[in-house]
């Protein structure tokens, strides 16, 4: 068994503006960077011991990670790594757009997208089930490569809804259907093929922070689809 303490990079000016980010090399904001902060200081307060930390290779991550490094490195067995196989799902074309733009300039995109299939993404970008495969792989090989040890992995929204899915059994069709919040802690358990959640979507070190924006695919998907 390894256990992972998956957490959602900080909060970007893209996430404040619902943007899709995708694979663009965006950085954290003041707000982002105060929720690293925070939740180095709950780590390194908390009896929590980490082996290793990994991070997805785009900026957002790794600026997310330093101040986990900086608090927790005493106790880590080595330096922080990176994995682009942790990237967020690319979205091709739509990277870096608002809604109501892709709406306007790619609307049978979008409507699509609404349709939240396995196989179905944005032109020239990874379909949910191309980018599933992708993040369960890379998982799967921290975990084997840290076998029985704890694990800190920072990543991006839509990965750790990929790892919500899977554990939960729920497949990769419609919307998106768990809180992931910026810079909250998710712990997992992985053994085997099996992920079981321990507990998710803890936040409470971001206590009196400006409140998140929320991406709700639920939102999105008309009434009458």
């Amino acid at each position: 068994m390894t256990e992972l303490i998956l957490i959602r990079h900080g909060e970007t000016d893209w996430n404040r503006e619902l943007r899709f980010q995708g694979q663009v090399d965006v950085p954290l904001n003041a707000t982002g960077h105060a929720q690293a902060r925070r939740l180095a200081q709950r780590l390194a307060q908390e009896a929590m011991v980490a082996d290793h930390l990994v991070s997805s290779d785009l900026e957002r991550t790794r600026q997310t990670a330093q101040p986990l490094l900086d608090a927790l490195l005493p106790r880590l067995r080595m330096d922080e790594l990176t994995d682009s196989g942790l990237r967020e799902q690319h979205f091709g074309v739509v990277d870096g757009m608002r809604v109501p733009d892709i709406k306007a300039q790619y609307p049978e995109a979008w409507a699509q997208w609404l349709r939240f299939q396995a196989d179905g993404g944005m032109p020239g970008g990874e379909t949910t089930r191309q980018f599933h495969t992708r993040v369960m792989a890379a998982l799967r090989r921290v975990a084997q490569q840290h076998a029985g040890r704890t694990v800190v992995v920072v990543t991006h929204g839509g990965v750790l809804d990929m790892v919500w899915r899977t554990a939960r059994g729920l497949g990769l069709e419609g919307p998106r259907q768990s809180d992931i919040p910026n810079a909250a802690l998710n712990r997992v358990r992985l053994r085997g093929d099996a992920i079981d959640i321990v507990h998710w979507a803890d936040a409470r070190h971001l206590d009196g922070l400006p409140q998140q924006p929320v991406y709700d695919q639920q939102r999105l998907v008309p009434s009458n689809a």
